[in-house]
């Protein structure tokens, strides 16, 4: 299969401009007889159904969730990236694209990410016109904060809530479109199919949550908003209910997966504590701003402190290793989360690890309150404070840019960050890989297309941060009003969907038996025991590091582990009722062939970028080692029979704006 990215031709900078210009519209007349269904109301979801209703057309949104404020894009707490350039910093729309695609290590396409870093402006005053909260500073601007990976303060921000509050933006305005009725909103109802019908997506099979009924909704386009696969790994800082079933789906009906592999590992997550953990909690990107990172250097310091002899306050400056300043000084603690994140593995593979299970590291806020409680104190003319008054005034100043997330680490560890420094260690948490789309956001499949985390398009092999809620709200505010356009004006002669049609009947009898299959195994053993024992072989194998042994030994496990689930797994209570055990058994049948395509990903990327890295693949440092000669590619697979292999399909990534060079953070 051949793959076209269709990136307009043109200079990278004039690109959207002159696609915005010249592209195919519908006219308002026509945009009233056509409907689209929107799977997913998270900041992708909801600002496309809200964008595409104001626009005229009829929509239908669907979620998972009671309410659409329950999606999971209330937890990206830390900022957006824009390129206001209000710090006078140096930022521009160039610095910004440049950024992401060497985050990304070079494994995105230009005109993407380009036009991603162009509208990040225009997600600012559209979510300011919302009545987001953005931090300002003294002289009434938005406030800004850095990110790892950049130089620049570009990085805006709702304390620690920032998706929170945007998702309620976004919320309030589908609200609107849901008040016109030009959104017929369905809670409770999870898209397990899609239809295809003539070689076009046209609808989609469902089952109600509440009742256990399946349903059949039928558009003449539809949108995934339905967010990444982070949960294949069982332990992540996803919500347990994040899945990956809704793309799946689309998989197995001929669209392509591309990138499963990258997955990026959040370097500042609470450490896992015991058995008994069934998700993992983030801090924040945004506390490495002030936060230091470091272990002891001394083995004895770390028995004791693993011992509880020592406490890290007893530990003095020069016996600490504040590594990441060490290794990369130009950024610090600000280096990208991939590069911070194996920093991290390294050194508690040394021994240094600071907790019990010696997987863990400090981040410490001692410095910084020091350092702001002296500027306050120098602020409010008070002459020679001493230590306890600077102290004060400096942990004022943190809980003010910090102080839920200091709180929720409280409540969770039971240590007090103010006075002693937190633990954290990487945690899965975003995945760059998704569904293929070309640059209209469109999938092999005419008529269904893909947005936000659900997709692969922006991020690379690695994602920096604060650049989830950019790409969801430029996705569904901004892109999708325009490229929708290109297939559905060519659908204002066709008629209605007619959900009496072959295909559905045929969809919503093979979800039938399928939910039948997993209530009728009758076995011994529950969901959650398989997909603990899946996740652990996920990141065990196919994690933070991988190497070609141990994703070979991977896939035989997954494919024993999927055979075992068909044969001994349990499933309480009937087809025809609120059954979150068939829920679950349904998704952790999705991820079992995910993780096994994920490995298979994994073992033909013969480099390491990004969030993938090869033990084999690495330089005399430590560092990742691309191949650019020969892996300069979106790796897209499909795989409609799992009694065969996954089939690669390559998309050429081409670079005309950027040289590709080894990322240096040093």
């Amino acid at each position: 299969m051949k793959l076209d990215g269709k990136v307009p031709a043109g200079d990278l900078a004039e690109k959207w401009t002159t696609y915005k210009s010249t592209c195919p519209i519908v006219a308002p007349h026509n945009k009233r007889k056509l409907d689209v269904i929107v799977v997913g109301t998270g900041l992708a979801g909801a600002s496309a159904a809200a964008s595409l209703a104001e626009l005229g057309y009829n929509v239908k949104a669907f979620t998972f969730h009671d309410s659409p404020r329950r999606a999971h894009s209330i937890a990206a707490q830390g900022g957006i990236n824009a390129a206001k350039n209000y710090a006078n910093d140096g930022d521009s729309v160039y610095r910004l694209f440049y950024d992401t695609i060497k985050g990304g290590d070079y494994r995105a396409r230009e005109g993407n990410v380009h036009r991603l870093a162009e509208v990040s402006n225009n997600i600012i005053d559209q979510c300011v016109a919302q009545g987001v909260p953005f931090a300002r500073e003294y002289g009434g601007l938005l406030e800004t904060r850095s990110f790892g990976g950049v130089q620049v303060s570009r990085t805006f921000y709702a304390r620690g809530q920032t998706g929170q509050q945007l998702l309620i933006g976004a919320y309030q305005a589908l609200s609107r479109q849901i008040h016109t009725g030009k959104v017929q909103m369905y809670n409770r109802h999870e898209m397990l199919d899609v239809v295809i019908v003539d070689g076009k997506a046209r609808g989609i099979i469902t089952r109600n949550l509440l009742n256990g009924k399946i349903e059949r909704f039928g558009a003449h386009a539809v949108i995934l908003a339905t967010g990444g696969y982070g949960n294949v790994f069982y332990l992540s800082t996803n919500a347990m209910n994040c899945n990956v079933t809704a793309a799946w789906r689309a998989v197995k009906r001929g669209a392509l997966m591309a990138n499963p592999c990258y997955t990026q590992i959040h370097p500042t997550c609470i450490p896992v504590s015991g058995d008994y953990q069934s998700k993992l909690t983030l801090m924040s990107e945004s506390l490495r701003n002030d936060g230091r990172v470091w272990v002891p250097q001394k083995m004895e310091d770390v028995k004791a402190i693993r011992e509880g002899k020592k406490k890290p306050v007893d530990i003095p400056e020069a016996d600490r290793d504040y590594y990441l300043e060490r290794r990369y000084p130009s950024f610090g603690n600000l280096v990208p989360r991939d590069v911070a994140s194996r920093a991290a593995k390294v050194a508690c593979d040394e021994g240094r690890g600071v907790n019990a299970s010696g997987l863990a590291v400090f981040l410490d806020f001692a410095s910084a309150i020091q350092r702001y409680g002296t500027s306050k104190a120098h602020a409010q003319g008070l002459e020679n404070p001493d230590k306890a008054t600077i102290t004060r005034l400096g942990e004022q100043v943190i809980e003010e840019k910090y102080g839920n997330l200091f709180q929720m680490y409280e409540k969770i560890t039971g240590d007090n960050p103010y006075k002693t420094p937190m633990m954290i260690f990487p945690a899965v948490h975003y995945t760059m890989g998704g569904l293929w789309v070309d640059y209209n956001l469109e999938t092999n499949i005419p008529g269904l297309f893909a947005l936000g985390e659900a997709n692969f398009s922006d991020h690379g092999a690695n994602r920096l941060g604060a650049s989830a809620l950019m790409q969801g709200l430029a996705d569904g505010y901004f892109v999708i009003p325009y490229t929708i356009g290109s297939f559905l004006s060519g659908e204002i002669r066709s008629d209605k969907v007619d959900t009496d049609h072959e295909a559905f009947a045929q969809a919503e009898k093979e979800v039938q038996d399928r939910l039948s299959r997993l209530m009728n195994i009758g076995g011994n053993q529950s969901v959650e025991s398989f997909h603990r024992r899946l996740g652990l072989t996920m990141w065990d194998y196919c994690g933070m590091a991988r190497n070609e042994e141990g994703l070979k030994k991977a896939r035989q496990i997954i494919r024993d582990l999927r055979e075992e689930f068909y044969r001994d797994l349990y499933v309480p209570g009937t087809l025809d009722e609120f059954n979150p055990e068939l829920e679950k058994a349904n998704r952790v049948a999705d991820f079992m062939e995910l993780g096994e395509m994920m490995v298979v990903d994994a073992l033909q990327r013969r480099e390491s970028c990004g969030g993938h890295f090869r033990e084999e693949c690495q330089s005399e440092g430590g560092e990742a080692q691309r191949n650019d000669e020969e892996f300069t590619y979106v790796s897209a697979w499909g795989w409609t029979d799992t009694n065969k292999d996954p089939e690669l399909h390559k998309e050429e990534l081409v670079f005309e704006n950027v040289e590709l060079k080894t990322r240096s953070y040093a």
